[in-house]
C-alpha cells in the first residue's frame, strides 16, 4: 500500500493563533484519516527573494540552495497540501508569496500559451483567518483575494482543490468557531 502523506505549512507567524489552530485541527484530522504528515512553518524556513534569473524553469527547482530545496521535496512526496494563512491586505503574508515565486519552476512549465502544471494529481487545502467580520472580510475582498492567490498557484501546478475554509472576525477570539471546525473536518472525511 502506497504511504498517503500531507505536506502542511503554517504562513502565518504565530504558533499559538487562530491560523496555526486551524492547521493543527486539519493535521490530527488528517492523522486520524491515516496521513503521515510532514508539518512546517516557513517563518522559520531560509528563503531568499526570487531574482527572477528563471534558472528554475529548466531544472524544475531554484538554484539558490536554502530551505526551498527542502520544501521541493516535500512537495513531490506528498499527495495533499495544507495551507494556512492569515490575511494580510487581502492578500498573503510575505512568505507565503515568496514562496510561491521561488517554486515557479517546480509547479509549471511555460509554453506559448497557458503553462503546463508540473504536480498534477497532487490535492490542497487553503485554511484563511482574517481579522475582518464576515460577511465584509468576502464583500470587500480580504479573505477572497489570498484566497484567489493561494488558488492561482495550486490550479496553475496541476492540483486540485479539496475545500477552503476562512474564518474571519478573528481578531482577539480564542479558538475557532464551530462551523469553520465543522469545515476543516468535512475536508479531510
Amino acid at each position: 500500500m502506497r504511504e498517503k502523506n500531507v505536506l502542511a505549512i503554517l504562513g502565518g507567524p504565530h504558533t499559538n493563533g487562530t491560523t496555526a489552530a486551524m492547521l493543527d485541527l486539519a493535521v490530527r484530522k488528517a492523522e486520524q484519516a491515516g496521513y503521515t504528515v510532514l508539518k512546517i512553518n516557513l517563518y522559520e524556513k531560509k528563503l531568499s527573494f526570487c531574482t527572477g534569473c528563471r534558472a528554475c524553469m529548466d531544472m524544475h527547482v531554484c538554484v539558490q540552495k536554502d530551505d526551498i530545496r527542502e520544501i521541493v521535496a516535500l512537495l513531490h512526496k506528498c499527495q495533499l497540501v495544507i495551507l494556512a494563512a492569515p490575511v494580510y491586505w487581502a492578500n498573503v503574508p510575505a512568505p507565503v508569496k515568496n514562496m510561491f515565486d521561488r517554486l515557479l519552476g517546480t509547479a509549471m512549465e511555460e509554453t506559448d500559451t497557458f503553462p503546463k502544471p508540473r504536480l498534477r494529481g497532487k490535492k490542497y487545502i487553503i485554511l484563511i483567518s482574517c481579522n475582518t467580520p464576515a460577511p465584509f472580510s468576502w464583500i470587500f475582498g480580504q479573505s477572497r483575494g489570498a484566497i484567489r492567490n493561494m488558488d492561482e498557484f495550486f490550479k496553475t501546478a496541476g492540483m486540485q482543490s479539496i475545500g477552503k475554509v476562512v474564518c474571519a472576525n478573528v481578531k482577539n477570539k480564542k479558538g475557532l468557531t464551530k462551523r469553520a471546525m465543522r469545515k476543516i473536518e468535512r475536508c479531510l472525511k
